[in-house]
């Protein structure tokens, strides 16, 4: 029995920590000790601690604690957090537009989602913030420095942001309610372009009407291909992965997902009879295409249904699963490795395009520099090859220009990597008669 807990402390303990424990480990005696030194510091800390501290911020802390040492994408959601969730995966909520993850305790930019507040003030992916309104984000939860990002409709927020190359700098961004539009779509002469930003609920549906828009706004049979563009796409809803890889696919694995006990296992496999499964495909990816936008990109390539094209991706394998807790929220856990149709695991590695081709304008973080997920503190091995660990990027040259926003009679920046994949899809029409 863990002496001078009280019996509520006790019993916030057993609630947040019993589907853990019940599963992790039998009812042995070394688990009760553990518990009791568990008990010991968590009275110390109520009784001595320099200011009174409730017992709900202890146990979140010691939760948060706990999962934050297993990996950087494992962590708790309080009630509120756990609510603000499950509408972002619905495709809208309220903050900056970001999705950011932990690295050396501050907070690390995975990609800015498109036509946000923090896309359009110039955020890159790799950039780390430092300071939310002059305060550390040092010894922050990722939770804890999200919420403080968060706010009311149309408030100010001061992010400072170290990025390569450069001194630090403050950026101010006005909070808004963001509301995703996860597929965009145009045609660029004969060859159709979609952009998926993100995977929330309704991205395979939008992605399905795009692509017959396309098809009809270019005229029967002259569509030549398509560019499906997931670059800076920081991934989310495994189905929406699978799904939107179907759309291409006839047979065949699409994903398969290996945990810690072998009848956990699953397949997702293609069906025949979707929309887009004979058009020439180039999927382009980056270092900021992560998680869903890795499966989709390795399902492709490793059925040699498209080339992909780009620089390597940020090599996220693992997959979450959200565990509710009742009314304490839940928990974001890393439950399984997810491995493309070859079985090759892309964590800490990454998808290596087929055709790598550099962006020619100059980023202020190139690709040689961006961090990745074997760089992230605490970031799982490669089940493959569980010895072999890419080494943190070197830096380049500190003097590097930084890249210039596009605004008023300023020429946008040109998309090479884009230009490349269109001449790609139109050179393999000319060179196959199906196509002409």
């Amino acid at each position: 029995m863990m002496r001078k807990l009280t019996w509520a402390a006790m019993t916030a303990v057993a609630l947040a920590l019993s589907p853990i424990v019940a599963t992790a480990q039998t009812n042995s005696s070394e688990t009760y000790r553990q518990l009791n030194l568990f008990g010991d510091v968590f009275e110390r800390v109520r009784a001595d601690y320099v200011e009174a501290v409730t017992d709900e911020k202890l146990v979140e802390s010691a939760i948060n604690g706990m999962l934050g040492a297993l990996d950087p994408h494992s962590s708790y959601l309080n009630p509120k957090n756990y609510k603000d969730m499950q509408v972002q995966t619905r495709g809208e909520f309220g903050g900056l537009g970001i999705e950011v993850t932990m690295e050396s305790g501050y907070v690390k930019v995975v990609s800015p989602i498109d036509d946000t507040p923090a896309y359009r003030a110039g955020l890159q992916p790799g950039d780390l913030i430092t300071h939310l309104d002059k305060e550390s984000v040092q010894g922050l939860t990722l939770s804890e420095a999200v919420e403080k990002m968060r706010g009311r409709v149309n408030s100010d927020i001061v992010l400072t942001v170290r990025r390569q190359g450069r001194d630090p700098f403050d950026v101010t961004l006005t909070r808004a309610v963001i509301k995703i539009q996860s597929v965009r779509s145009r045609l660029e002469g004969d060859v159709g372009y979609l952009r998926i930003t993100s995977f929330s609920e309704q991205t395979v549906q939008n992605l399905d009407a795009a692509y017959k828009k396309l098809q009809r706004d270019a005229g029967e049979g002259k569509l030549k291909g398509i560019v499906l563009d997931l670059r800076n796409n920081p991934g989310g809803l495994l189905d929406q992965a699978v799904k939107v890889s179907d759309m291409f696919l006839d047979k065949g694995e699409i994903v398969s997902t290996r945990s810690r006990r072998a009848e956990d296992a699953q397949r997702f496999n293609a069906k025949s009879g979707e929309s887009a499964e004979k058009t020439p495909v180039v999927v382009l990816i980056n270092g900021g295409s992560a998680s869903a936008s890795e499966i989709v990109a390795g399902a492709l390539q490793d059925h040699r249904r498209g080339i992909v094209m780009g620089t390597r991706s940020f090599g996220k394998g693992s997959v979450q699963t959200i565990i509710p807790l009742g009314q304490h929220g839940a928990i974001r856990l890393t439950t399984a490795h997810y491995y493309t149709p070859s079985g090759r695991s892309i964590q800490a590695k990454g998808i290596e395009p087929d055709i790598e081709v550099e962006q020619l304008r100059v980023e202020a973080v190139s690709e040689a520099q961006r961090r990745r997920e074997e760089n992230l503190r605490g970031a799982l091995q490669n089940p493959n090859r569980p010895d072999e660990r890419r080494p943190a990027p070197e830096r380049s040259d500190p003097n590097q220009p930084e890249e210039k926003k596009a605004e008023g009679d300023q020429k946008p920046p040109v998309d090479y990597q884009l230009i490349r994949a269109i001449d790609f899809l139109r050179g393999l029409a000319l060179y196959n008669p199906r196509f002409n």
